[in-house]
Formats: structure tokens, sequence, C-alpha cells
């Protein structure tokens, strides 16, 4: 059945008070708005007729009716209205960009970060996967007689640090002919085949200028490729505490332990599709995210390395301004390390 001009009116109206109160609304609260000119029964035979089509709920404690998870999925499809947003949040935005910051996990750190005060939502920001990147630099910092770390700098301008245990027969100037070789020789070599020519063509040339070779060999590997994971930033994780739809403890304490399981949440970004997408309530597959709407948005790193951002809030969130703020990150982002 096709809504009828004023039924889209009414629908409208009821989740847009909902997102912006939390609280369920009637007819005579729907007829005292700026722009309704209908009377309140006009108003309740048309939510009667909302609500047989689950575009609209009752809940148990109100006459009034909040927004059905039918009735969201057909607001974000086909009544969302171009944000314009304010100077100041722009400024806001473009401030993070114009810090010079130059390291890719400075810039994506302070991002999330800034997302999450905007919102007041959860933000998460997934890195590309680091072996799509090849390298520019690596350095390794003795701290001490037995650990050092090592400094791995790619083309994207991430910058990983990681600590390893050093033999004590492992000599510092060893250190720093290793460092030297392996600056020559990969230079911009595809991390992902970083340990295989390691192991192919660095053997011999080891062995001619550093003692113990192959323990220098082993612990270079150990160094390099003990952790590799994907990049996730997380801010604002608390913010669902202050929102009325999680006063449910047993609810809160779900979501903060699959917050937790990073492997399942880059899966879900990584997965998320390309381009701007938002996931409402039972529409996510994990549980635990199924009171919840999740919006993702991609950006490009040298035109070709994608990453992910991704805001987690409740389902009555503002989904017009939250995807003009995802798009502005993801310009700003793209635009920075795509110059780099």
């Amino acid at each position: 059945m096709e809504l009828t001009e004023r039924q889209l009116l009414i629908l409208k109206v009821i989740i847009d008070e909902f997102i912006q109160t939390a609280q369920p609304i009637g007819s005579r609260a729907i007829s005292k708005i700026d722009g309704i000119t209908y009377s309140p029964a006009t108003i309740r035979n048309d939510m009667a007729d909302l609500e047989e089509l689950e575009y609209i709920e009752k809940t148990h404690s109100s006459s009034g009716r909040i927004p059905s998870q039918k009735g969201y999925r057909f607001y974000v499809d086909h009544m969302l209205l171009p944000f314009h947003l304010s100077k100041k949040d722009q400024q806001i935005i473009s401030s993070v960009f114009d810090q010079g910051l130059i390291e890719f996990e400075q810039v994506v750190q302070k991002s999330v970060e800034v997302l999450s005060d905007l919102t007041n939502y959860t933000s998460i920001i997934l890195g590309p996967e680091v072996f799509e990147t090849t390298l520019k630099q690596l350095q390794i910092v003795q701290l001490s007689k037995t650990t050092a770390v090592t400094i791995l700098i790619t083309d994207s301008g991430y910058v990983e640090h990681r600590s390893f245990t050093i033999p004590v027969h492992i000599k510092a100037a060893d250190l720093e002919k290793l460092v030297n070789i392996l600056n020559a020789r990969f230079r911009d070599v595809p991390i992902v085949q970083l340990r295989n020519k390691i192991e192919t063509e660095l053997s011999q040339v080891l062995n001619k200028h550093i003692e113990d070779a192959n323990v220098t060999l082993e612990y270079l590997n150990a160094a390099l490729f003990n952790q590799q994971s994907d990049l996730v930033y997380m801010s604002g994780i608390t913010n669902m505490l202050l929102q009325p739809e999680f006063n449910d403890v047993e609810k809160i304490h779900s979501l903060y332990s699959m917050i937790e399981q990073e492997d399942l949440l880059v899966k879900l970004l990584r997965t998320s599709g390309t381009g701007t997408q938002i996931s409402i309530g039972n529409e996510n597959e994990i549980e635990e995210l199924q009171d919840l709407s999740l919006i993702t948005t991609t950006y490009s790193l040298l035109g070709e390395q994608v990453g992910t951002i991704a805001l987690l809030g409740p389902k009555r969130m503002n989904y017009s301004r939250v995807v003009s703020l995802m798009n502005l990150f993801s310009y700003y982002m793209s635009d920075t390390f795509n110059d780099q």
C-alpha cells in the first residue's frame, strides 16, 4: 500500500520528534506542531493505518507512538534530505587536518575522537590493512641491551611501533647494519611481499656483514611479523551510557563485550561495503547490535587502499547530520593521504 502525502508527513514528524526527544508522541501533540494543519482525529486515523502497516508501533507505557524498524528503514531510504553542516562543525573537522599531523595514526586518532564528540555516539575508524601498503622506511631503536622497538613507516603515512626482545649476543652495530641493508634493498617493496623477500634475498647478504646472521634474521621476522593486524581506532564507547535506550545494564555489558572482540568488529566493518551504508536494528547480523544503527562509509589512501569510518548509535540517531559528518571526514582523509 502506497502512503498518502498526509501519512508521509505524519510518519516523518513522528520519526523526527522521536530522534530529538526519545519520547513517544500522540496525535494531539502532533497537531500542535508548526506546519501541521490536521485535527487530532484525522492524525489518529492515519496513525492507526501507519501502525497497521508496521511503520510505527505503540509502547507499553504510553498511548503515543514510536518509529518501528520498518519505519526507520523507509525514513532512511526515502525521506533523508541533504544536511548542511554548520560552519562550526565544518571548521572543527577541517582543523583536524590543518594541524600539520603527518602520521596516519595521529590523524585517525584525532578524527575518531572529534567524530565521537560531534555526535555523542561511538565512532570507529578502521585503517587499511598494513599489508596493502609498501615500505617507505624502517627504523630499529634499541631501548636497552635486551629490548628494541621497530618503527615501520609505509607509503600511506602509517607508522607502526613494535617492541621485541634482543638476544644478548646480537650487537647494536649489527642492528644498525641490518636497518641500513633493509632500507637500501626493500624500500617501496609491498609489505605483503616483505617477509618472503627478507627470507629469500637477505640471508646471503647478512652472512657477509653480520655475525650470527640466522639468529638475527629470526628475530627480525619476530619483530616485523608477530602482530600483523587491522588498525582499529575507537572513541566514545561510554557515550552509549548517555542514551536513554541503554538503561539496561545487561544490554550495555553485552555491547561492551562485543566491542572488545576486535576480530569480530574488523570482520563486520571489512564486509560493510563501499560508499555509505546504513544498517538499522536487526539488519545487523551481530545480536548485540540489533538495538542499534551502524553507519559506515569508506575512504581511500593513495587511490587504492580502503579504510572504513563507522558510527554506532541508537536507531533514532540524526541520520542526515551523521551521514554528512562522516562524508566530510571521508573527503578530508582521502584528500590528505592521496596527496602524500
